[in-house]
């Protein structure tokens, strides 16, 4: 599971950091709630796929707050594929969370199963809905108002007002609902991590084991540091910089995201006859300049929906993110700028598909679950939002000069962050320590980019670090979504969580093609 469209992934925060310690000088953390009797049984009906799996479902009861361990409680949702190896073979529970943030994992177990193939025997699969978020006990908002379309003709400012305004209506939205100001300083990793922590103990085991990509992967990074000895094989895929702050990251995916546009654009160069933007690099690129700078004036209509020049930027990224998806986005550009000249366009199916999602009524809550850990979370990975509206006007205008594509939407997202009050009174957790962790990370990540995963890398200095020579968000079993497999990074995760056998030094995949 590689995230939604219109989702936000690889979130951190500021951890100043003099040096690495070994996981036996780690400080202790609130106790985690022992063993405890789970009632399980078949998953809910909008878990068929689980259910026709064989898969069981409970809820573990954990403390609101960690630190009231006698408090009130929330329930977590849980499923388990039980191990197929025989007893003496059976490793013990490997627990996973899809990232997001926001994302929920109870079936992203069955995603794992095929991936790890023979080594998917030796565990309990383990999926768990994050606290609040899923079939969790779950945090709402007041409903959202409907979001007035873009009107016929705009400006850059009254795109920024809008996105303003939507922003500081969500976090009040979410703010005043219900007893959500109580609730809402508890929407951390560190209480995620600690919740899995009490899953383990729930279960009666000893460690865990752990697979998470992108904002999971941070999350298992904060597992080792708070969790150390507690803490079996532990795969993370496409992790971030703990130093960043949550906004920073976002910045920094701005040179990358127009590199991976001028790779595209050479690609789509060469296909002129099919889409023609440009029988050049610098024309299609001029093409996709020529369609913003229009939307900056006059919003695109396509199926009826208007796309201001934000959204247009928000449709690009997501199609960035793969070398794979680049057919689709020279159809996709070409249908805007058909669009845009006044010419009839029936959409291609993935400019269809985003168009359904953005006349959504539920679009606004879907956003939920990813505002509730970016915004209030002190601890890493999160937090960092100026909260001036004119920082973000500023650095979006500034960034034109060099990232004209990309800069106005990274330096902008400020969703609700800005306006956030709820968060919580925790420290950051800083990273460093001597965990034995296999990292993946694609080189050309231009959601959560290389030089974070190397950053994380140095501060577990126990890690081995795969990486994959490829545009990609995500590296371990990208053949189970439809994109080219990396056979030696699928190899290396499979091998680790069968026998524990982490390379014996960090390792480049041969490009496809290459691998044998």
């Amino acid at each position: 599971m590689r995230g939604t469209a219109l989702a936000t992934a690889g979130l951190g925060l500021t951890c100043l950091l003099a040096g690495t310690v070994p996981a036996s000088a780690v400080p202790a953390t609130p106790a985690t709630p022992t063993h405890q009797r789970l009632v399980w049984g078949p998953c809910s009906p909008q878990q068929q796929e689980l259910n026709e799996a064989g898969a069981q479902c409970a809820k573990v009861t954990v403390p609101l707050d960690y630190s009231d361990p006698g408090g009130p409680t929330i329930r977590i949702a849980v499923s388990r594929i039980k191990a197929a190896a025989k007893h003496g073979e059976r490793r013990g529970i490997l627990l996973s969370n899809p990232g997001g943030p926001g994302g929920a994992g109870l079936a992203t177990t069955l995603y794992l199963r095929t991936a790890l193939k023979d080594a998917a025997d030796r565990y309990d699969l383990i999926g768990f809905d994050p606290r609040f978020l899923g079939e969790s006990t779950p945090i709402a908002c007041d409903p959202a108002a409907p979001t007035p379309a873009p009107g016929p003709t705009t400006t850059r400012r009254e795109d920024f007002e809008r996105s303003v305004r939507s922003a500081r209506d969500t976090a009040r939205r979410c703010r005043d609902h219900g007893d959500n100001a109580r609730l809402l300083p508890h929407a951390t990793s560190r209480n995620v991590a600690r919740d899995m922590d009490a899953i383990r103990a729930a279960l009666g085991e000893r460690r865990l084991s752990y697979y998470g990509v992108s904002y999971g992967a941070d999350l298992g990074a904060v597992y080792t540091q708070m969790f150390p000895r507690r803490a079996d094989r532990i795969v993370i895929d496409s992790s971030t910089d703990p130093t960043a702050t949550q906004y920073e990251l976002f910045q920094q995916a701005g040179k990358p995201l127009e590199e991976a546009l001028d790779a595209w654009a050479g690609w789509t160069a060469r296909q002129d006859d099919i889409y023609r933007l440009g029988k050049t690099p610098a024309q299609v690129r001029s093409s996709v300049q020529q369609l913003l700078d229009g939307a900056e004036q006059r919003p695109v209509t396509v199926s009826g929906i208007r796309l201001d020049a934000p959204l247009l930027r928000l449709v690009l990224r997501q199609l960035i993110q793969h070398e794979e998806y680049d057919p689709a986005l020279a159809g996709t550009v070409r249908d805007l700028t058909d669009a845009a000249a006044g010419r009839p366009v029936e959409p291609g199916p993935e400019l269809a598909a985003m168009l359904e999602l953005l006349a959504s009524p539920e679009l606004a809550d879907s956003m939920l679950g990813g505002a509730l850990f970016m915004c209030g979370d002190n601890g890493w990975p999160a937090g960092g939002w100026p909260k001036n509206p004119e920082t973000y006007w500023t650095n979006m205008e500034r960034s034109r000069a060099t990232q004209p594509v990309f800069g106005p939407i990274v330096n902008s997202m400020m969703a609700p962050c800005a306006f956030w009050t709820s968060t919580s009174r925790e420290p950051a957790t800083v990273i460093g320590n001597d965990v034995p962790v296999l990292m993946l990370q694609a080189r050309r990540d231009n959601n959560v980019p290389y030089e974070g995963a190397l950053a994380l890398h140095h501060r577990l200095t126990g890690s081995r670090l795969v990486t994959a020579d490829i545009r990609s968000h995500g590296v371990y079993g990208r053949g189970l979504d439809g994109l080219t497999p990396v056979p030696c990074a699928d190899r290396a995760v499979n091998d680790y969580l069968r026998d524990g056998t982490l390379p014996g030094a960090d390792l480049t995949c041969p490009r496809t093609g290459e691998d044998r």
